[in-house]
């Protein structure tokens, strides 16, 4: 199992939430709502890593890798202890300096062994 590399994102790193719910609306304007799936809450996280151009090589390496064998990774959201797995669909990267690179991921997180 791949883990990302040891590089924290800068802040401010976006975390959203879009539970899995299903909802049956009636004509009277009730509602239904249910939780969908054994893990209806997955996360998302919307990072940038200020990084030398060596180390912006080594993460971007490691996601082109990950695009080859469209296998997910570990990684521990900002301030948590826990590893979860993640997959990574695109990422960009701005040389905005002399030996200087900013990587924009979004990591979004998936229930695999």
């Amino acid at each position: 199992m791949a883990t990302f590399p040891d590089f924290d994102p800068v802040y401010s790193a976006i975390k959203s939430s879009k539970p899995n719910i299903r909802v049956a609306r009636f004509g009277s304007g009730y509602e239904q709502r249910t939780t969908f799936g054994l893990n209806q809450n997955p996360k998302e996280w919307s990072l940038t890593f200020d990084l030398s151009d060596q180390d912006a090589d080594t993460v971007e390496a490691f996601l082109d890798a990950r695009a080859d064998d469209a296998a997910n990774f570990d990684w521990s959201p900002p301030g948590d202890a826990a590893t979860y797995k993640w997959t990574c669909a695109e990422w960009s990267r701005e040389l905005y300096s002399v030996e200087r690179s900013r990587i924009t991921t979004v990591f979004r997180q998936v229930f695999e062994a």
